[in-house]
């Protein structure tokens, strides 16, 4: 049986500091190709201005997973993004999550998604995301359909594809 993890969610500031900044890039440069490569610092620091709603996952003053959404009518230029741009008037989408190999399965996606879903049903807003299927990430699309999402769609790129999910 896993012992109990004891971590704290912190919404992201609009300064977060460069200790922070660094975690967060390691995370997400660790957790690809779940989610998507970033070529610096610098990247994640134009991602998080261009987002919406973000929070991070600290436990023993390590980051060990966060969380990057958009709403609509933002100027990022994820084709994925714009996918949901298209079918959707008003939505959250999750660009990415990444929780740290070490401290999956503790639950701590599922709190993410869940204080993202507090923001989504009060102001009426679908939650949108997409998921790998080649290379197949197979754990995601059972967290999501798990979690109520229905897929609506999916997409060939070039070096991978991905299924297009909606809640």
């Amino acid at each position: 049986m896993k012992e109990k993890v004891e971590y704290n969610i912190h919404k992201f500031s609009n300064s977060l500091d460069s200790d922070i900044l660094e975690q967060i890039y390691v995370l997400n440069q660790e957790n690809t190709p779940e989610v998507g490569s970033l070529s610096s610092i610098k990247d994640l620091q134009n991602l998080i201005r261009l987002s919406s709603i973000n929070y991070y996952v600290i436990s023993q003053d390590k980051i060990i997973g966060f969380i990057i959404c958009f709403r609509e009518h933002s100027t990022y230029d994820s084709e994925n993004y714009k996918f949901f741009s298209k079918e959707e008037r008003n939505f959250l989408y999750v660009d990415r999550i990444a929780i740290s190999h070490k401290y999956r399965r503790f639950g701590i996606g599922k709190s993410l998604y869940l204080k993202i879903e507090q923001m989504a049903v009060s102001n009426n807003l679908p939650i949108c995301c997409e998921v790998n299927t080649d290379p197949l990430n197979e754990i995601s699309i059972k967290f999501h359909k798990y979690f109520g999402f229905s897929e609506i769609g999916n997409r060939k790129f070039k070096d991978h594809s991905v299924a297009y999910f909606k809640k």
